[in-house]
């Protein structure tokens, strides 16, 4: 999903990823496990270490922090993207699934970062521009975002607060903060595991990863504290070829993503209808 997506990025880039995540052995309904990822990494030109880790374990992340110390030399860029969803209401919502939401997406976020922050400062001292980056949505209070599933939204809005807050307490330290979330539904195992047909509406996780590489190679000492949206920053970048992202070629019926203000996909659709223009000015 996303999370390789990004990793891909910066193996392409020479980058060294620490791929920190349970699965070490196949899902019977989701592809892949933290090995074969690591051998994507490293045929895209990256180094990869893979690592068991659960982010609601405090010895499992202090573990995985150090073993990426003494592989790596030290930590420049911390992507917090392992998140857990279940957009029932709060009825409908068990308490597992609501500790297992938080658990995962705000606190294993916070624990994460907790134990590669002295790295980090490191990293800033060294100027080798730390980053942090949550793959979380705007910070756009609404009844909208919250009322269908309060326990999904609290939790993944409480990833952005991370970001809220730490861009004003790391400062000093020269890392940045910055949020990152897709204008789309994002085609990955899990959406098609709950939605094939919002698959079909959907872009790869590519887009994402290269907004992720734009954010993760900026002045982390200026850029931090943004909420920042994939196709947004892509387009503020000259980015204007937007297709091969899409996975039906041609259908430019997009879904939008969650906690996307209409406003700003009004503005976006013109857009995608203005680029449709030149390509055929037919339409």
């Amino acid at each position: 999903g996303i999370g390789l997506a990004i990793a891909l990025r910066a193996g392409k880039e020479g980058g060294r990823v620490a791929v920190a995540a349970k699965t070490a052995t196949p899902h019977p309904k989701l592809p892949g496990t933290i090995f074969t990822a690591a051998e994507e990494i490293e045929r895209a030109g990256g180094k990869a270490l893979p690592l068991v880790c659960d982010i609601r374990d405090e010895e499992s992340v202090k573990s995985a922090i150090q073993k990426t110390v003494e592989k790596f030399g030290g930590i420049d860029i911390v992507v917090n993207n392992a998140s857990a969803i279940s957009l029932t209401d709060t009825q409908n919502t068990t308490l597992k699934k609501y500790n297992l939401m938080h658990e995962i997406n705000a606190r294993g976020t916070w624990l994460v970062t907790k134990y590669a922050l002295p790295y980090l400062i490191e990293s800033g001292r060294q100027n080798r521009n730390p980053h942090i980056l949550n793959i979380s949505p705007p910070l756009t209070i609404k009844e909208q975002w919250f009322s269908g599933h309060v326990a999904y939204s609290i939790a993944k809005y409480n990833m952005s607060l991370c970001i809220l807050g730490w861009a004003g307490e790391f400062r000093e330290h020269g890392i940045a903060a910055n949020a990152l979330w897709p204008v789309t539904a994002i085609d990955t195992a899990a959406l098609n595991m709950l939605d094939d047909l919002l698959a079909s509406k959907s872009r790869t996780p590519q887009i994402v990863a290269d907004a992720a590489q734009l954010i993760l190679t900026k002045d982390s000492t200026r850029f931090s504290g943004n909420f920042v949206l994939d196709e947004v920053i892509l387009r503020e970048h000259g980015q204007t070829e937007f297709d091969h992202y899409l996975v039906t070629p041609g259908n430019r019926d997009l879904a939008l993503d969650y906690f996307i203000e209409e406003e700003v996909f009004n503005k976006l659709k013109l857009l995608w209808k203005e680029d449709a223009k030149k390509k055929d000015p037919k339409l």
